[in-house]
């Protein structure tokens, strides 16, 4: 029940490959296959680039869907009014459980994402470039790409570039989440409204946007406007990468031109011919009915025009042997469990609507339905980031697309289904820490001295999670090499002088024994503690 999905699942296309070209040749396109594929990418100023991509309507494609030529201006404007040089960013965090396209670009298409980013740091006369990303697999495939290339973080190089690792969670991915996280705090949402155009990365103006973005950007450098646009919908031109998951043959992500009706998609991945219901956006997003599943075709527009939300491409269909409320608990749960802990309507409005929703799987009638669209009003535009405002729309989706099993459940205790559990999720009890290249160092607590103050939190949330009693609790694995130094800044930080970093002792050579002492358990191992924090 609600398996999490594979890093890299199955990969389809409708019609001729644009971002996917090459994936039937090798799992991944180094750099020398890349451009084998894809051909040499040309230099653009700004106002070029600016204007190839307002000709191409390009749009983010993490959710938020801004006009990418609007953003480019934003910092070009920025960064010549106050003299400064401007950074560009990557966001290849992906954190949540039903999306992967992001994740099999980075794998697979590395240099395509990096084509498109320094094309627009070249324009923009950018120094410095950072790409943040969730997963160990995608770390380890741009790690590799910027080698190809000779980029790294050095001093003296004419352009910097450096890997950033978020947490696997909901809030992670949001743009405010990743800067903060690329300055040195936690991969939360501040709380307050800045524009990253501005002052993001250092205070510096900062040209944000997703992985597939770039690759978009750099698709439709080498190939012009025009052509560009020869593929999918006039408004909306290009191709669409989308992640299918849910009661589906097997999980896979599609790259389709936009204007494909979304029930070719759905039967390319198996759903069901008349699914229950059908979310799109993710698990901030929207259901549809069956009908408009049937009628809807890949776009913004005609998703919002059913009622859906195409977001960051994540469609997921239900099937008719499962209770939808059901499921949509489980998520309620997971979301409630992703809170930023940073406002009243994120920790504690959406423990309160899961709460709500399961009242009224279980029988608590019509008071219960009240209390429950009262508390989803409540949390609606309250919030110190989007997570609320997302998880409301959720809510009220749910409660809007299942009216008959409402009223079964409402007025007759339940509508006879089992929760089958189709939607992907953590499994239970899944930490949510950064699984990135091993250190070999282990965060330890001496619970005789930890008096719960959370600091170690506040500083490495990667790697620590508040229990319900309010003290932290360690990852048990080993620290990743990007966060060694926070881990140490967490120890030293320390007030109680609980927390310390071990490292696993090295193995002891072999030796030889006599028979006497064949029998006996060999010595060492163990870890050596490497520090304990001071006030």
């Amino acid at each position: 029940m609600n398996e999490p999905l594979p890093d890299v699942p199955e990969v389809r296309v409708v019609g001729l490959p644009q971002l996917t070209q090459g994936f039937d040749l090798v799992e991944r396109l180094d750099l020398p296959m890349h451009l084998k594929v894809h051909g040499p990418l040309e230099a653009m100023n700004g106002e070029r680039l600016a204007q190839l991509a307002e000709n191409i309507s390009l749009t983010g494609r993490g959710g938020a869907g801004f006009p990418f030529h609007r953003k480019l201006r934003a910092v070009a404007k920025s960064a010549i009014s106050r003299g400064i040089r401007p950074v560009v960013v990557v966001n290849g965090s992906e954190g949540e459980p039903p999306c992967r396209k992001d994740t099999v670009m980075l794998n697979r298409a590395p240099h395509l994402i990096l084509d498109g980013a320094l094309l627009a740091a070249e324009a923009l006369g950018a120094r410095t470039l950072v790409i943040a990303v969730t997963r160990n697999s995608t770390e380890v495939s741009i790690r590799a790409a910027l080698a190809e290339r000779g980029l790294s973080d050095r001093r003296g190089q004419q352009l910097r570039a450096k890997v950033v690792r978020t947490p696997e969670r909901m809030v992670s991915g949001e743009a405010s989440s990743v800067i903060r996280a690329i300055n040195g705090g936690p991969a939360k949402p501040p709380g307050r409204r800045e524009r990253a155009a501005e002052s993001g990365v250092g205070g510096l103006p900062t040209l944000l946007s997703n992985a597939e973005t770039f690759a978009q950007l750099a698709i439709a450098a080498r190939i012009g406007a025009r052509r560009y646009c020869n593929t999918g919908l006039e408004s909306e031109p290009g191709t669409v990468m989308l992640t299918l998951s849910g009661a589906v043959a097997r999980p896979m992500v599609i790259e389709a031109p936009s204007g494909v009706p979304l029930r070719y998609i759905l039967q390319m991945a198996g759903a069901p011919p008349m699914p229950q219901g059908v979310l799109t956006g993710g698990y901030h997003g929207n259901w549809m009915d069956a009908i408009a599943a049937h009628e809807a075709v890949i776009s913004k527009e005609s998703f919002k025009s059913f009622g859906g939300a195409l977001g960051a491409g994540a469609i997921l269909p239900i099937g008719p042997e499962t209770c939808p409320l059901g499921e949509a608990l489980a998520v309620a749960n997971w979301l409630a469990a992703e809170t930023a802990g940073q406002c009243g309507p994120c920790r504690l409005g959406l423990p309160a609507a899961a709460g709500g929703l399961a009242d009224v799987i279980n029988g608590g009638g019509q008071a219960a339905l009240e209390a429950l669209r009262a508390v989803t009003q409540s949390v609606k535009k309250r919030g110190a980031c989007q997570h609320p405002d997302g998880s409301a729309r959720f809510f009220s989706s749910t409660l809007s697309a299942f009216t008959d099993d409402l009223a079964a459940h409402v007025l007759n205790g339940g509508c006879g289904r089992e929760t089958t559990g189709v939607l992907p999720l953590p499994p239970a009890g899944y930490q949510t820490e950064v699984e990135s290249i091993p250190s070999g160092g282990m965060l330890a607590i001496d619970w005789t001295l930890c008096q719960g103050h959370g600091l170690c939190a506040d500083i490495l949330p990667e790697l620590f999670r508040m229990t319900p009693d309010g003290f932290p609790t360690p990852a048990k694995t080993d620290v990743p090499v990007h966060l060694q130094g926070a881990a140490q800044r967490a120890v030293r930080r320390c007030p109680a002088l609980a927390l310390r970093l071990e490292q696993k002792a090295p193995p002891a050579p072999p030796r030889k024994e006599s028979p006497s002492r064949a029998e006996l358990p060999p010595g060492g191992g163990g870890r050596k503690a490497l520090g304990r924090g001071r006030g």
